[in-house]
């Protein structure tokens, strides 16, 4: 019961603007409602840092009428307001070898700010000051409980969940302009689609076998696979936790497999009317369309 459970979801209700935490259904087609039931929150980082009796909320769910997911149904990005979205760049060995550059021997950290969120079958806006916009699907680790100074040996324990992102960017600030700081070209509005659940580590036997994809327009361009991470996650969270705190519902971001656009020849970047579609494996799948501003 505890297993079928455990892919929470935040959405809104046609006409209602309160956000709402649910259960999603496997198939993504229904789901059932968590806010309300006595002492749960209506957000999914509230309830993490609440660390709940998880078998307790499955339970009082399974009472709970199940919703299908219907165009009065808005499925939001599971975390709306993570505390840090910290990010992994080169760190798939084939994303590499694509680039002609060797595997990095350090973690190359960055950061995208919470305005870049959208949810999983948001429009993600072509903005005017880009000319090349870009796809990366990634595996996100969603932060459970507070990770300081942990050894690497336990550091598995401070993962609550995982989801599917989009880490939409744009190559030309990236790249060419604002200094070589990544921030600009990843952080633009929508620059982030996230979901469309959170699905409970229990759910994920081998965090590292899992298929991820990305299509454009129904054209499969990424095919890879975790397994294939440089730097794991048990490394990153070490790594990250000897300088600074992390949180409940904060996320991480771990990088691309091979087949972005910016190294297809010739090049393919997003324009208005692309269809972007992102999935991992037992974690669920992203539809967005890319709209003018």
């Amino acid at each position: 019961m505890l297993a079928a459970r455990m892919r929470f979801v935040q959405y809104l209700l046609k006409g209602d603007l309160s956000k709402r935490l649910g259960f999603l259904a496997e198939d993504q087609k229904s789901l059932v409602e968590l806010a309300g039931l006595t002492g749960v929150p209506n957000d999914l980082k509230t309830l993490i840092a609440q660390n709940p009796n998880l078998e307790e909320l499955a339970q009082k769910a399974a009472k709970q009428p199940r919703l299908e997911i219907t165009d009065d149904v808005t499925l939001l990005p599971p975390l709306t307001d993570p505390g840090k979205i910290i990010c992994i760049g080169l760190n798939y060995q084939d994303h590499c070898d694509e680039q002609n550059k060797p595997a990095p021997k350090e973690p190359l950290f960055f950061s995208k700010f919470n305005n870049a969120l959208a949810g999983p079958q948001d429009n993600v806006i072509a903005h005017l000051a880009s000319t090349k916009i870009d796809w990366e699907v990634e595996l996100v680790a969603v932060i459970g409980k507070v990770a300081q100074h942990v050894p690497k040996e336990k550091a598995m324990d401070h993962i609550f969940g995982y989801t599917v992102a989009q880490d939409i960017s744009a190559r030309d600030w990236q790249k060419e302009r604002n200094g070589g700081q990544f921030l600009i070209g990843k952080s633009m509005d929508t620059f982030l689609p996230l979901g469309p659940a959170v699905v409970h580590k229990s759910l994920v036997p081998n965090v590292y076998d899992l298929s991820l994809k990305t299509w454009v327009n129904g054209v499969l361009k990424q095919d890879g696979n975790t397994g294939n991470l440089i730097f794991k996650l048990d490394d990153v969270i070490h790594r990250l936790s000897q300088t600074m705190t992390l949180l409940p519902g904060d996320i991480i971001v771990t990088g691309t497999p091979k087949g972005v656009g910016m190294h297809r020849s010739p090049p393919e970047f997003l324009k208005p009317g692309d269809v972007v579609e992102s999935e991992i494996v037992g974690l669920g799948k992203l539809r967005n369309n890319i709209v003018a501003p």
